[in-house]
């Protein structure tokens, strides 16, 4: 999806999943009339944006229609969960802005019920335990062109099959020895209603139950059957489980269930330039090619975090792509987009030079200290104002100076005034070098009555640059983030999507100076580092004393721009 594509999207327009709660209150399908809606995470790993889109619609939706949004951690699988996982998963949707309440449930919660489920289902015929192998069991499966075959322990009798069950229960037969399954169709034209697998054996300490349990019951299973219990009446799911909700829907229909919810499948996030599958995040943190989950590059929920991503910018991003049945690519562009609009609007602007040069104004008195007002943020008034001093010896970015200046150039460079921003204009009147070639000063000198704010402006000065005072200034270190991937579809040339990884995805700067004031903000704080670009200070590594912060987002000056950029 472009941005054009975005951009022709009618925004009050109801997506399809609004239209069918609207219809199902309208007809009294809804009990109570209250929705129901979850978020049904597994605790095996760190939540992701495409996440972030499931967290957003599923307790929008329950907002908008004055219902109810469970938080269900669906812990079926104790070797990959952990208590870490579950932590993170909390703290990610609070840091989105939502809250279950009293609505915190996990799958485990139901284990019970879901044994005697599966104790029922075995005594009516509808389940039985088998003894294939793994192997064999994909034999026997068939493929999407041929049908399965019948287990030859399909027909086991139901007093084995409850005895077999039960030593499984008690620890009495290894991994893997046996499985319950149901006893659907071999031949459905649907895998998942093969005899879909219904318990396994594991022997795994579980985060919350611990050892009480050697079986444990299969997704599949679970899932639907933990909607039921809790009265979900919307099921909401990305589309790679449409092929499951015939499962789904034989799990809610067993004669023990209740309540029969309805799942409804919406496309997946997927945004260029990225990889969202959990065993490729997880791979990027094993093989170090990032520092961890929470990794600034990650498009995991605590590395944008990290980053300096907001929670209304990333609303704001999921509510411009909307829901839809059909999968499409985001373009990464529209992402960012979204951050600068928010960024612009809430963050402090300050200064930061990151590759310094000094600047002495020689007709400055050596020994004055001046502080000039300067506003925070010309687009809100309310964030105020900050003293920022000034003296004779300053720091510039280097870019900002050219010895042989191109066309158009309207920087410093001998001869040619500029403003500093807030303050004075100067003009640059001669350079020292080192033994290398290197320049190492700017001499300048500077009107005393072009003094900002005071009188007005006698001439046109084209340029405005950017400076911090030398002795006032912090040491810091920043570090400029990029995409992590050189390619829109990573992997797609050579199968391997560690073959794109973008060798300057990040870049560090250890000698940068920052104007003083900066050594009181704190992680979370939105930045906009003056035409450098939307910053944010690190929440592991920053101190007062040497600050870290990371580059959140580059800047742009429209959506336009970055438009006729992409076409």
């Amino acid at each position: 999806m472009s941005i054009d594509d975005v951009e022709k999207k009618e925004s009050k327009s109801l997506n399809f999943l609004e239209r069918i709660i609207e219809d199902d209150l309208a007809n009294h399908r809804v009990p109570n009339d209250t929705i129901v809606t979850r978020f049904p995470p597994e605790p095996n790993g760190y939540l992701h944006i495409g996440h972030a889109k499931s967290i957003i619609l599923n307790f929008s939706l329950a907002e908008k229609y004055n219902g109810i949004c469970h938080l269900r951690l669906d812990d079926t699988n104790p070797e990959k969960e952990d208590i870490e996982y579950i932590e993170s998963i909390q703290s990610d949707i609070r840091w989105l802005g939502y809250d279950w309440n009293d609505h915190l449930y996990h799958a485990s919660d139901y284990y019970d019920q879901l044994y005697e489920i599966a104790v029922s289902l075995i005594k009516e015929g509808k389940a039985y335990v088998d003894s294939l192998s793994p192997e064999q069991v994909k034999e026997y499966r068939g493929t999407l062109t041929e049908p399965g075959k019948n287990s030859p322990d399909r027909d086991r009798p139901v007093e084995e099959n409850l005895r077999l069950f039960e030593e499984m229960k008690a620890g009495k037969h290894p991994e893997g020895k046996y499985v319950l399954r149901a006893k659907l169709d071999m031949a459905s034209p649907n895998l998942n209603m093969r005899d879909p697998a219904l318990y396994r054996i594991k022997f795994a300490t579980h985060p919350r139950t611990g050892d009480k349990w050697c079986i444990y019951p299969m997704y599949d299973y679970t899932h639907p059957i933990s909607d039921a219990i809790e009265g979900i009446t919307h099921s909401i799911c990305t589309l790679e489980f449409e092929d499951h909700r015939p499962a789904y829907d034989w799990a809610t229909s067993i004669d023990k269930i209740d309540h029969t919810p309805h799942q409804y499948e919406f496309a997946r996030l997927n945004i260029n330039y990225t990889v969202m599958s959990k065993r490729k995040l997880l791979q990027l943190v094993n093989s170090k090619v990032v520092s961890g989950w929470d990794d600034p590059r990650m498009p995991t929920i605590v590395g944008l975090r990290r980053r300096g991503y907001s929670p209304e910018a990333l609303k704001d991003f999921i509510s411009r792509i909307g829901v839809a049945k059909v999968e499409s690519v985001v373009d990464y562009s529209l992402l960012e987009f979204c951050i600068r609009e928010d960024l612009n609007k809430r963050a402090k602007r300050v200064m930061a030079v990151l590759d310094p040069v000094k600047v002495v104004i020689t007709n400055y008195p050596a020994d004055q200290v001046e502080y000039f007002e300067i506003e925070n943020n010309p687009e809100d008034p309310s964030m105020g104002k900050r003293k920022v001093p000034f003296s004779r010896n300053l720091l510039i970015e280097r870019e900002d100076f050219m010895e042989n200046p191109v066309k158009k150039y309207r920087r410093l460079f001998i001869g040619n005034e500029v403003r500093l921003k807030g303050t004075y204009y100067i003009t640059a009147t001669d350079i020292v070098k080192d033994s290398e070639g290197n320049i190492i000063q700017i001499n300048c000198t500077y009107d005393p009555e072009s003094k900002f704010g005071t009188t007005p402006d006698k001439r046109k000065v084209r340029g405005t640059i950017h400076w911090v005072s030398e002795m006032h200034a912090i040491d810091a270190t920043v570090r400029l983030y990029d995409k992590l991937f050189t390619e829109e579809n990573p992997g797609a040339r050579t199968g391997n999507y560690l073959d794109d990884i973008n060798p300057d995805s990040l870049l560090t700067c250890e000698h940068c100076k920052v104007e003083p004031a900066l050594k009181d903000c704190v992680a979370g704080e939105y930045l906009q580092f003056i035409r450098n670009g939307y910053f944010t200070p690190d929440s592991k590594d920053f101190s007062p004393d040497r600050p870290v912060f990371n580059r959140t987002v580059t800047l742009k000056d429209s959506w336009g721009k970055i438009a006729k950029k992409n076409s």
